[in-house]
Order: structure tokens, then sequence, then C-alpha cells
């Protein structure tokens, strides 16, 4: 049987990924992020390839709650419900927190944390409904510990594990789960554009910013892969999984575990 799937941010980078997974399990795909109508088409067309279900793309703004209210909606006229919501959507900037951009905050605050919670407030009553439903909010393993010149990203990525706890809480008895996934630096565009920023703020170079930032952060070396994190992904989303909520999964190349 066909599920409905919303992922936020699904254009390029992690949420493309898991979005492609989720339509090789044959599941209907709704996508949503910024790009070019002709990048946006062929990311549909390859995604419907791979599925027995439907491909939709929703243009919805991340920082404007009635666009966000209508992604969902839409998804739920089209396909009859939402059962698997994935918060995906976010932005990074890079300074220091004396000289971080007023605008620059409450854009990362709006994206990668409060569209969360008008994604989730728009779909639980229609997962209520069923009894049955699977939110997986992508945090970050920022979401555990701190780093310098991330103060926004860091606030933000702390805000959406609370967020899932209290929803897991709330949906306990529902027939509905609510977690998180905490990923390391996976090499997507908005790694690869913080890259110079982070050079800068610290006065290294690019080279310097990957091997002794970067993945210096990661025991193991090495970029996690945006694939890894959509199988994850459909592991939370699958029955096995049912026992499953309020908690976040790292998946970090040992970050953490330190």
């Amino acid at each position: 049987m066909k599920r409905t799937i919303v992922v936020t941010g699904s254009t390029s980078g992690i949420g493309l990924a898991i979005a492609t997974a989720f339509a090789g399990k044959g599941d209907n795909v709704v996508i949503n992020g910024f790009g070019k109508a002709e990048e946006i088409k062929a990311i549909t067309e390859r995604l419907e390839s791979l599925s027995e279900g439907r491909a939709l793309y929703h243009p919805a703004d991340m920082t404007k709650p009635a666009e966000i209210a209508d992604l969902i909606e839409t998804a739920a006229k089209t396909f009859g419900t939402v059962d698997v919501l994935v918060n995906n959507a976010g932005i990074q900037h890079v300074e220091k927190i004396e000289d971080f951009p007023i605008d620059k905050w409450d854009q990362i605050i709006a994206i990668n944390l409060s569209s969360s919670f008008h994604t989730m407030r728009a779909a639980i009553p229609h997962m209520k409904a069923k009894k049955h439903g699977r939110i997986i909010n992508i945090a970050s393993a920022h979401g555990l510990v701190a780093s310098p010149f991330k103060s926004a990203y860091v606030a933000a990525k702390h805000g959406i594990l609370g967020l899932t706890k209290t929803a897991a809480l709330e949906l306990a008895e529902s027939g509905v789960t609510v977690n998180a996934i905490c990923p390391g630096y996976v090499l997507t565009p908005l790694v690869e554009k913080q890259i110079p920023d982070t050079a800068r703020a610290r006065g290294m170079t690019e080279e310097q910013v990957k091997t002794e930032v970067i993945l210096k952060a990661q025991p193991t070396h090495e970029f996690v892969k945006a694939e890894e994190i959509g199988a994850l992904a459909l592991y939370l989303a699958s029955d096995d999984a049912r026992q499953v909520t309020g908690t976040h999964i790292s998946i970090d190349g040992g970050w953490t575990a330190a």
C-alpha cells in the first residue's frame, strides 16, 4: 500500500536522498525546496521513474506559516492523508555572535526550527485520524554539541530535539511516532557553501577547514553519505520502529561519542 511522504527542503542534499529512498519503496513523495523549474521537473520525473507512486512538488517558503500549512493540506488533499513527515529544510550562516546579522538569525530560526512546528501542527490531525503516522525531524550533531560561529544553527537544532520529545509525549498513545536524526557532516550544498565562510571566520584555507575543522570532528574522518540518512529514515518510518519515539539517532562518524 502506497504511503504519502512529505519531505521539506528536498530538492537537493539530504532531503533529496530521503525522498529518493521513499520513492524507491513505491511511495508517493511530496518534495519542497528551491530550484529552477527545469531542475525540479527533472527531479520529480526521476522520483516517479523509481516509484509506483507519484512525485509532487510544492514551492512553500519555509519562513511563511500559511504556505507551510498549504504544503501539508495539498499533500493530504491530493493523496488522502500524510503518512510520513520529514522535516529537513535548513540553512546556515557562520559568524561571531556580536557580528551575527539579526535578519540571518531570524531566518535560520524560522526555517530550521519554526517550520517544523508549522508542518507538524498541520500534519498531526491527519495522522491522529488514521491512528498512525511517522514524523522524522532532521536535527544535527549540532543538536547535541556546539561549535563556534554557528549560534543560530546550534540553537535551532537543539530546539528541534526539544520539539521532537514534546510531540512524542503528546502523541504516545495515538500511533504516531516522532524522532530525530542527528547527522554529522554530509558533503551537501549547505556544507560546501559554509566552507569558505568558515575559512574566513577562522582565518584558514578552505582545505584546512575540511581537514582540521569538519572531518576532525568525526573520528572516522569520513563524510556521512546522504543515502545512509535516507536508509535510517526508512527504518524510522517502518512498522519495526513503532516503539522508537521521542529520541534521536546519531549518524555522525563518532562525533558525539566523546
